[in-house]
């Protein structure tokens, strides 16, 4: 008998321990103003402004110059000499390669002089012909004769042209692949010329987009070469088709490269931001959902101080730890941005930190799906 009360008085004192530990936690916190006991509970406040969102489709692209050539030869010859170096800037028009002509210019000599030897026998003939004294066939044979001549000059003509290698546009030579004496076939790669004062941006999106993407959609890229950096652009043209194999349409997009940072073969990752709008939004940290509501705590002044109300709100898109508010707030209204879990309807709050902007407008928030 004496074990078993021993054990009951050994119950008794630890009960009464345990009572004496939650009897203190609970006047501490009545103590320092917060709880639900008629005390203000100190909040971060969240005060409402402006701020931009709008629906973003991403992709993936890559950047393209405007015009692109491979440079060439027509023929198989030796280069006689290279007009550019790797890196050059040139003009439409100017000559870059030369090749060997000295066998065509040869040719051509010959030809130019039989060309003025069958137009004297033109002359004489003709003057004979009228004179009555040689047949009207024999001058239609040296008229003939004429023209074949100059069809030869000009063949030969197109021959050394052939050999003239010039730019068909206006921009930057790549690097160089030949030198001076060697002998280059047609197909062989002399450089790439690239005009990339314009970056054509390439790329796919699936075709559920397709009634949301139109020319003149303003588009935002970034490179991880500048990852720092935004290049602006529009849309340019969409593909008349869709790819039946991956159901997603490319879509073209024009960037000014005037400072030509920007080279072809970049990968890209691009937004489209469309339904550009202003309105208020909220902190993650606000928001309290409750069955089938959603709602925040909006600060109004009372007669014990600030006083929270509950407040039902229609969200919208997600950014950068913001959430739009379509429905339900104003500019300048203060919401309980932390500590909602201590706070009840017609609570009494002490704001001890705020946050937002007080302006009209802040910085561009997107939100939206990625392509």
């Amino acid at each position: 008998m004496r074990r078993y009360a021993f054990l009951i008085v050994v119950g008794l004192v630890l009960a009464a321990m345990a009572l004496a530990v939650v009897l203190r936690a609970v006047s501490s916190e009545d103590s320092s103003g917060g709880g639900w006991r008629g005390g203000a509970t100190p909040v971060a406040v969240h005060e409402e402004s402006l701020y931009a969102f709008a629906d973003i489709v991403e992709a993936l692209g890559t950047a393209r110059a405007n015009e692109s050539v491979t440079i060439t030869a027509k023929v198989s010859d030796v280069i006689a000499r290279l007009e550019f170096d790797s890196g050059d800037r040139v003009e439409a028009g100017q000559i870059l390669v030369e090749l060997a002509d000295a066998e065509e210019a040869a040719g051509l000599t010959e030809a130019r002089a039989t060309l003025r030897e069958t137009a004297r026998d033109v002359d004489r003939i003709r003057d004979l012909t009228d004179r009555g004294v040689a047949p009207r066939s024999r001058l239609d044979e040296a008229v003939a004769a004429n023209e074949r001549a100059r069809a030869r000059v000009e063949a030969i003509e197109a021959r050394v042209a052939d050999r003239i290698i010039r730019a068909p546009f206006s921009g930057v030579v790549g690097l160089r692949n030949v030198s001076a004496g060697e002998l280059v076939r047609p197909g062989d790669v002399i450089a790439q010329l690239d005009d990339a004062s314009l970056i054509k941006l390439d790329f796919t999106v699936p075709e559920r987009f397709l009634a949301v993407i139109e020319p003149g959609l303003s588009v935002a890229a970034v490179s991880a070469a500048f990852p720092d950096d935004v290049f602006e652009g529009e849309v340019d043209q969409v593909d008349t088709r869709i790819d039946p194999a991956t159901r997603a349409v490319t879509v073209r997009a024009i960037i000014d490269n005037a400072d030509g940072r920007l080279r072809p073969g970049m990968l890209m990752t691009v937004q489209m931001r469309r339904d550009e709008r202003e309105v208020t939004a909220v902190p993650g940290s606000a928001i309290v959902r409750f069955a089938d509501d959603t709602f925040v705590f909006v600060l109004n002044d009372s007669e014990r101080g600030a006083q929270a109300a509950r407040r039902n709100v229609v969200l919208g898109q997600r950014s950068n730890g913001l959430i739009e508010v379509r429905e339900g707030l104003a500019p300048g209204e203060q919401v309980v941005a932390e500590g909602v879990h201590r706070v009840r309807d017609g609570s009494v709050v002490q704001p001890v930190r705020t946050e937002g902007a007080t302006g009209t407008s802040s910085g561009a928030i997107a939100a939206g799906s990625g392509a």
